[in-house]
């Protein structure tokens, strides 16, 4: 097997819509209400994926999930006229959030060689929670080979939020790595979305060390301030952590336990003083990918809302030209997914694999990404406005946008 990490980034979906429905994400809910462009989100999060792959870099993609999810309101007894919120919960385009499908252990982590992927429940979020049976079964489809294992969520009375919460350090993607499991402790201001529980069951399933495993608790403070995931403050690539000084409770700590776990691991610590966590947060610059394209030059995908921060922009050209192991920046727009609380690293999820064991109906080419643009400008709406929500000639629009593309890419399985 030739494994290579590949990024599969969640392509906007036409109902992508701004109801602020994340209690916590300090984004999403600023700007709920407003108009929402989803022809644009797309092409952007398209753009992104294009980019990556000018790096050199292996990509897919997943397909937008059935919205507006009219058998989740009919299982819920709900309409408009008895529960707006959750009318708009059914329409909500979250799912392009990638980061949020699953937790990937690749196959040299887990004990029978394959590569293991768990579904997140996504329960402490109403509209999130409905997204498994659909994310699941693209997972089922994209990683049917028998290299991969693909599991069901964990029990619902354990918070799972999937990749988000999960990082992984190695020498390489192919080499045996540590699998890094952040937690957060309820109590605070908003809701610790990832449960300790949920993280040490995914870990069992997947065949996992536990001498190369680490369970560290997210600091209350970065959750307060709006880190509603834990790669909102910090991310890891191959032997390179990149965090903010509070990401963590103890950093002290934290540190040393995955200096005992794995040497070989550098540290990149961007301090309080430098950016504060308020500004990390609001500009997203942890929310990042942070890639190794073929020439090893490590590189940090930014939105270009970071490096329109000054204190961002100075501790990164800083950063640069110290000549640490973070090599390049690359500022991209993903101007729609920022507004509603989703950057770069929000956008994809992770899996090291052989790509020839992958489904190839989900890998991105220049072929197929002319073809998905295609799809995109003729059938995405070019705007849709808070009081569209609920319109059956929207929802017709919207079904259709989705299975137009289903056709395009020869996946109508997953209608």
């Amino acid at each position: 097997m030739r494994l290579a990490e590949i990024n599969f980034d969640g392509i906007v979906g036409p109902s992508h819509n701004y109801a602020g429905l994340s209690l916590g994400n300090l984004a999403a809910t600023a700007h709920a209400g407003d108009p929402s462009y989803p022809r644009a989100a797309a092409l952007q999060g398209l753009a992104k994926m294009r980019a990556n792959m000018g790096l050199g870099l292996a990509q897919g993609f997943f397909l937008p999930l059935p919205r507006p999810n009219r058998r989740w309101l009919g299982a819920l007894a709900a309409d408009a006229t008895m529960d707006p919120g959750l009318l708009r919960g059914a329409w909500s385009a979250s799912g392009m959030w990638t980061a949020n499908a699953a937790t990937v252990s690749p196959a040299p982590d887990s004990g029978d060689g394959r590569c293991h992927l768990t579904v997140a429940n996504l329960v402490t979020m109403p509209h999130r929670a409905q997204e498994w049976p659909d994310t699941l079964k693209q997972l089922q489809t994209a990683f049917s080979s028998d290299a991969f294992a693909v599991h069901g969520p964990v029990p619902p009375c354990f918070g799972d939020e999937g990749a988000a919460n999960h990082m992984r350090l190695a020498r390489s993607h192919a080499e045996p790595g540590v699998e890094i499991f952040v937690y957060g402790r309820p109590g605070g201001r908003f809701p610790a979305r990832q449960h300790e529980q949920a993280s040490h069951i995914v870990a069992r399933r997947h065949g996992l060390d536990p001498a190369r495993c680490l369970f560290i608790e997210q600091s209350p403070e970065a959750i307060a301030a709006g880190a509603f995931h834990n790669d909102v403050v910090s991310v890891a690539n191959e032997r390179v952590l990149f965090a903010h000084q509070q990401a963590f409770a103890d950093p002290a700590a934290t540190h040393a336990a995955i200096r005992e776990r794995f040497p070989e691991v550098e540290i990149v610590e961007v301090p309080a003083s430098e950016v504060s966590l308020e500004e990390a947060i609001a500009s997203y610059l942890f929310n990042a990918q942070l890639l190794t394209p073929p020439d090893g030059a490590m590189t940090l995908v930014i939105p270009t809302e970071a490096w329109e921060s000054a204190p961002v922009r100075g501790f990164l050209t800083r950063m640069v030209e110290g000549n640490g192991p973070i090599r390049h920046v690359l500022p991209v727009d993903v101007r729609q997914s920022m507004a509603n609380g989703g950057g770069p690293a929000c956008l994809r999820l992770r899996v090291v694999a052989d790509p020839a064991e992958v489904d190839p109906r989900f890998l991105l080419s220049d072929a197929r990404a002319e073809l998905i643009e295609q799809v995109i400008e003729d059938h995405w709406p070019e705007q849709i406005d808070p009081a569209d929500l609920g319109s059956e000639t929207l929802a017709a629009s919207v079904l259709s946008a989705r299975a137009a593309l289903l056709e395009a890419l020869d996946l109508g399985e997953l209608a």
